[in-house]
């Protein structure tokens, strides 16, 4: 009988050691090397059906010129939210990671977009719910007004080819089937026979192999389990979709190798007592990782929120101070958010700085500058930001508006409704450039605000100057700006 090896792990960062020690040499944590028992048996690569492609490929060197391209095939689904995040659809063979708090959403979100492909067989892999938890989720879930249907169908993995899907919806007549199961090796035999389209384990933690011993859930279960789905996701061309839990700090629980391995991360965010989540990408090979997609909880389900603008914008009878609205970017997609800010005097010695949804160094870098470039006495002031929508904003083009919004909470003067805001502020109180503007501006007219503050440097400087803003096709009034005293002298006399 072979000798059974033991190493130690850390839990914060996977570092492996053959002896325990009191401080992982990796990530400088304390206390956190773990006992796990590891067998590596001679057969230990899962047996599945690959792919013809797979079994005749050569692993030998190859020039860059040598290599043909072939255009990628992303399979579309019937939610246009989720087709942003991902970059533009479901790219075969890819290995895709959602995080998020428990009660979030995560399960009800994969299981919607399960039942809601039509044409695709979708095997559903849960292994923390019972198979008659999920038909109670599934038929809450389809009691909702049925989607558009999606614009590309099933992958063909031979040919790289998509099939045009067929009509239908519903947890009767949809290709989705469930399987309730925490074994990889049996999870991989259904899978041989079976041979789906769309793969979703619900959730990795929960999923043990029989080459590791060690406890479900653990840093070498975790790492195990997580290669396996991807050597099956890339031989295959098959797309997986993994559940992953958080840790209390709001990071992905495991080791951090967990999302270098995988293709995509996505968060999924929000606050369990409001009805908006946010989907954000963390990391993303197919695409940008900055998107964001944004949905509404509903009893039947997860809605998607087509116009963010409006949400985000909340509807005010009579003007108040220290609310502006801000032109910002999230990806691709340019937003108008409420901006709030609130400055009292400090009852206590020590004033207080606090934000919400922004970063509070930014916020003390801001409050700095508009005492010493504006001589706003601000020292001895209570301030506290917030974004609306509960959102959070990296956006430096935020700067003008959250600006525009402690002076206006400061003097107690309301800025008019229908102004909106987008620069970045600089250290000596001048109002810098910021990328793509065009896109800011249509979005603040369509929206029917009056008038924008931008900086002056997005402006054009001369007729032979094609890379600066023309505002002939504007019908909104663009103020254009080049320091912070002058948006105040427009904004309050």
């Amino acid at each position: 009988m072979a000798k059974t090896k033991i190493a130690y792990f850390c839990q914060s960062c996977g570092y492996e050691s053959p002896k325990w020690l009191g401080k992982c040499p990796a990530c400088q944590q304390w206390n956190t090397m773990v006992e796990e028992v590891l067998e590596k048996p001679a057969a230990s690569v899962p047996t599945w059906k690959a792919s013809p492609a797979s079994s005749v490929r050569a692993n030998k060197p190859v020039q860059v010129a040598d290599i043909t391209f072939k255009e990628e095939h992303r399979l579309l689904t019937p939610d246009k939210e989720f087709n942003r995040v991902l970059g533009g659809g479901i790219v075969a063979g890819s290995l895709v990671l959602i995080g998020g708090e428990p009660g979030i959403g995560k399960s009800t979100l994969m299981l919607q977009l399960a039942l809601n492909m039509p044409g695709i067989k979708v095997l559903y892999v849960s292994g923390e719910e019972s198979d008659h938890q999920i038909k109670m989720r599934a038929e809450r879930l389809t009691q909702s007004t049925p989607p558009p249907p999606p614009e590309g169908g099933a992958f063909d993995k031979r040919s790289g080819n998509s099939t045009p899907p067929s009509g239908g919806r519903g947890a009767g007549d949809s290709s989705c089937y469930i399987l309730t199961e925490t074994s990889t090796q049996n999870i991989f035999k259904q899978i041989e026979e079976l041979e789906p389209d769309l793969l979703v384990i619900d959730s990795i933690q929960t999923l043990h192999s029989a080459h590791v011993e060690s406890t479900p859930g653990s840093v070498s279960q975790v790492r195990e389990c997580t290669a396996e789905l991807l050597r099956f996701a890339k031989e295959t061309s098959t797309p997986v979709f993994l559940i992953g839990h958080i840790t209390k700090d709001g990071m992905i629980a495991g080791p951090k190798i967990l999302e270098h391995m995988v293709d995509t991360v996505l968060q999924f965010e929000g606050d369990r007592h409001h009805v908006y989540r946010i989907l954000r990408t963390i990391k993303n090979r197919f695409g940008s990782s900055s998107e964001l997609g944004i949905y509404e909880m509903l009893g039947e389900g997860l809605r998607e929120v087509s116009n963010p603008s409006e949400i985000l914008l909340s509807q005010r009878d009579e003007p108040l101070s220290g609310i502006t609205i801000s032109a910002t970017l999230e990806g691709m997609r340019p937003m108008l958010i409420e901006t709030q800010a609130l400055v009292s005097p400090s009852p206590y010695g020590t004033p207080q700085r606090t934000s919400t949804g922004f970063d509070t160094k930014r916020m003390s870098m801001l409050l700095a500058v508009l005492e010493k470039r504006c001589g706003f006495r601000l020292g001895a002031k209570d301030v506290f930001l917030n974004i609306t929508g509960g959102i959070r904003v990296e956006d430096p083009a935020i700067d003008l508006g959250l600006a525009a919004a402690i002076i206006s909470s400061h003097e107690d003067i309301p800025i008019p409704a229908k102004t909106c805001f987008a620069g970045e502020i600089g250290l000596s109180g001048e109002i810098r450039a910021v990328n793509r503007v065009e896109q800011r501006i249509a979005e603040a007219q369509k929206l029917g605000f009056e008038q924008i503050f931008i900086s002056k440097y997005n402006m054009p400087s001369g007729a032979k100057d094609k890379n600066r803003l023309d505002l002939s096709r504007y019908t909104i009034d663009v103020k254009a700006v080049g320091r912070i005293e002058e948006v105040f002298g427009l904004l309050f006399g």
